[in-house]
């Protein structure tokens, strides 16, 4: 077991997870897993969120002292900003398309839309009062959000971390703009910081097969009867092929063509993020994970993962975009009489993109989103009603995909500003 892979260990540890939850749940010991087994997982994704802020706050700080030229910087950030904008338009059109195509809405029958509606009513109500406090706030809000009124309370919260990222980049400048003599102690300092960080990482992954069994187990027992999700067997299957495009199809060619890496390579360096991001269901908590993988593994440089990365983290959101397409098409679908317009399928991608910009990197925060993009087309909120049953495994898959996401913009950034290296360890060796 020592010299296996990491994507393996993880693997077998959410293979097993799903086997012991069926096995628990067949047994009527749902309440034993969640009391017992439920805790070890949640502890593991608090350890990764423990590091995530520290990291990127400190590896930030490190990579934009090494840029030397605040020309670097912002040409590093417009091509990160443009491509992230490219992949999350093109996810949006894709999930619209297949929805289209698919037409998911019209495979559900009246009794199942009726229990659906009833049986998650209150979520659904919830989720619409957290989307209306949103909509309430002014249209310039999610600016004045980006720049905190103190830095260690955002240091705090996970769902700052674009907070810290305005913070991080404004001390990075000022460590460009000073003497090098001065900047020198204070950047030399984050460096071995950032050393001892990172193996803090490499220690809290040794948990993560248990962390991982732990939240599969607990997924099987909670999730919700099996005769309801067969309703909505279609509309999940949509999101999926999707997903599955974007994963397998759009990232692997985009990253070929313009990173000159090959999917095999592409896919080995990155395989345990992406399992992570699977059963943790938050780029944050996988944010950790995902630098060290890209930077060792895949050959980014440090100036580009720490930037780019935490980043995405915040504001790209593929998975989240096209499952909000979709999810809007298939409640349009099964709830009102006459088929959405072109006007308001384009509204839906301006929208969408504007909305996962701003969705924060936590589970089934998308959700809370898409009531905005429902409301703008003009369809009903309650319908959010419909997808709950099967929001936590495809909330999982959109995490997967968003992650890949990340990597792949990553890769290319690197490539175009003349920073992707051979990687400084082999994908199959252990971080």
């Amino acid at each position: 077991m020592k010299r296996m892979a990491l994507h393996w260990k993880i693997l077998i540890g959410m293979l097993s997870g799903l086997l012991a939850g069926f096995l628990f749940k067949e047994m009527g010991l749902q309440q034993a897993v969640v009391d017992w087994i439920k805790p070890f997982g949640t502890i593991f994704i608090n350890m990764l969120k423990m590091i995530a802020v520290p990291l990127v706050a400190v590896s930030l700080i490190v990579g934009l002292a090494d840029l030397k030229d605040i020309s670097k910087l912002s040409k590093l950030g417009g091509r990160t900003i443009v491509l992230y904008l490219f992949t999350t338009v093109c996810a949006v059109s894709l999930g619209l398309i297949l929805a289209n195509l698919i037409k998911p809405g019209r495979f559900i029958n009246e009794s199942s839309r009726q229990r659906l509606l009833e049986g998650f009513a209150g979520e659904a109500d919830e989720k619409i009062k957290l989307a209306e406090a949103t909509k309430e706030q002014g249209p310039l809000q999610p600016l004045v959000d980006i720049v905190p009124d103190n830095f260690f309370g955002a240091m705090t919260d996970n769902g700052s971390l674009l907070q810290v990222i305005f913070f991080v980049i404004l001390i990075g400048i000022g460590l460009i703009m000073i003497d090098e003599r001065k900047s020198k102690p204070v950047v030399d300092f984050f460096k071995g910081l950032n050393d001892v960080i990172l193996k803090v990482i490499d220690i809290v992954m040794l948990f993560s097969p248990v962390g991982v069994f732990a939240l599969m187990a607990a997924l099987i027992v909670e999730i919700p009867d099996f005769s309801t999700l067969g309703a909505l067997g279609i509309y999940g299957a949509t999101v999926l092929i999707g997903l599955a495009l974007l994963i397998f199809a759009f990232y692997p060619t985009l990253v070929y063509l313009f990173a000159k890496i090959k999917p095999g390579q592409f896919f080995r360096a990155i395989s345990p993020a992406q399992l992570l991001a699977f059963s943790t269901s938050s780029s944050a908590a996988t944010l950790p994970v995902t630098m060290e993988r890209v930077t060792d593994h895949l050959g980014v440089d440090d100036e580009v993962s720490s930037f780019v990365l935490p980043l995405g983290a915040t504001i790209n959101m593929d998975g989240t975009a096209l499952y909000q397409a979709v999810a809007a098409i298939f409640i349009s679908q099964a709830m009102l009489p006459v088929p959405l317009g072109l006007e308001a399928q384009l509204m839906i991608i301006l929208t969408t993109v504007l909305a996962s910009i701003g969705t924060a990197a936590v589970p089934s925060a998308g959700i809370v989103m898409l009531v905005i993009v429902l409301g703008q087309a003009g369809i009903p909120e309650a319908g959010l009603a419909l997808i709950f049953a099967v929001d936590r495994p495809l909330d999982m898959c959109r995490t997967l995909t968003n992650v890949t996401s990340d990597t792949a913009v990553s890769a290319m950034v690197a490539k175009s500003v003349g920073l992707l290296h051979p990687p400084q360890s082999p994908v199959n060796e252990q971080p």
